[in-house]
């Protein structure tokens, strides 16, 4: 598999920093969510990148320092709980999107996302479906927000520690679901996410 054909792609077309943007978060019920934007160099070799689903924590926590490392710039974004209940997910990821591509020192000036929409940056883009596992700029900038969130995750355990934010990373697990009834709805919970609590 070619991981920079698409970047070769757009660097073809003239454009010189192709950044590569994922988020992670947009399940959870709890927490903002977060997305990376990479620029990596083209033919830029890292071991083991992937995407983050299909690495585990300690990889993934590894390859973090790495893909900052290697990487010509980066940018981390998020978005808010309260702007995911105000806005909707998709809404605040691409917010969070947009955020990530700002926060870069070096700017970007083309952007594959992962995904099937576009999101609206102040630079051209495309979306490709499955990017995470298709394109190294993208893969990077999964591990990037998955890890990012991750870490934010464990602060909260820390400050609400019965909540077991620290394995489930604000996902519904049944444990969560369980310290909820229990313990009652957190600020950092997406209060549109648990409209239908009593169901569970």
């Amino acid at each position: 598999m070619d991981w920079f054909i698409h970047q070769r792609q757009a660097e073809e077309q003239g454009f010189l920093r192709v950044c590569g943007i994922d988020e992670a978060g947009r399940g959870p019920l709890a927490g903002p969510v977060c997305a990376a934007a990479v620029i990596l160099p083209m033919g830029c070799e890292i071991a083991g990148l992937d995407d983050s689903k299909k690495l585990s924590e300690l990889k993934r926590e590894k390859l973090f320092d790495i893909v900052r490392e290697k990487a010509a710039s980066y940018g981390i974004g998020w978005a808010s709980e309260q702007e995911i209940d105000k806005c909707n997910i998709l809404q605040a990821a691409f917010l969070a999107m947009r955020r990530a591509v700002e926060a870069m020192p070096v700017p970007a000036d083309y952007a594959l996302v992962d995904g099937n929409r576009m999101p609206p940056l102040l630079i051209p883009g495309e979306a490709i479906v499955k990017g995470d596992g298709r394109c190294a700029c993208i893969a990077a900038a999964s591990i990037l927000a998955k890890v990012s969130r991750d870490r934010l995750l464990r602060e909260l355990d820390q400050q609400y520690p019965e909540y077991g934010f620290a394995k489930h990373k604000g996902y519904g697990t049944k444990a969560h679901y369980d310290a909820i009834k229990k313990y009652g709805i957190l600020p950092v919970h997406r209060k549109t996410f648990l409209k239908n609590l009593h169901e569970k």
